[in-house]
């Protein structure tokens, strides 16, 4: 973690991007164990950690949001958990749905390249600046 307001916005981005690269394994994996008996399919939830993290300092700006939150982002460390309130309908009890998590791979490996991007292009931005 770099220590500067420089790189805030960095920061939880990179949390952002691990946690979505967490998650594309996790559903990569419950796709390889669709017809394992018994199986209950995993996931990542990022995004509730984000927004319980922000949502701590009610009447701040969004920058003073970030920079407090960079002072610890262990707030913002997430794993995997098992779906059980995902009900199965199949004889096997295993409640991977394979086009479901088809659709929710894909909308993950989106959010991952616009995670890389965007810091790509903070880095990009200071580039310019020290220029």
């Amino acid at each position: 973690m770099i220590t500067t307001n420089a790189f805030d916005y960095i920061n939880i981005m990179d949390k952002a991007a691990d946690a979505s690269w967490m998650r594309e394994n996790v559903i990569t994996n419950n796709l390889a164990n669709v017809d394992t008996p018994g199986y209950k399919r995993q996931d990542v939830d990022f995004t509730s950690a984000l927004k319980r993290e922000l949502g701590r300092s009610k009447y701040e700006s969004l920058d003073k949001k970030v920079r407090s939150l960079n002072t610890d982002l262990s707030g913002l460390s997430v794993s995997s958990y098992t779906d059980a309130s995902n009900y199965s309908y199949r004889l096997d009890r295993n409640n991977v749905d394979v086009d479901t998590e088809q659709v929710e791979l894909a909308s993950e490996q989106l959010r991952y390249e616009l995670l890389t991007t965007a810091i790509n292009e903070e880095f990009n931005r200071m580039k310019v600046v020290l220029k």
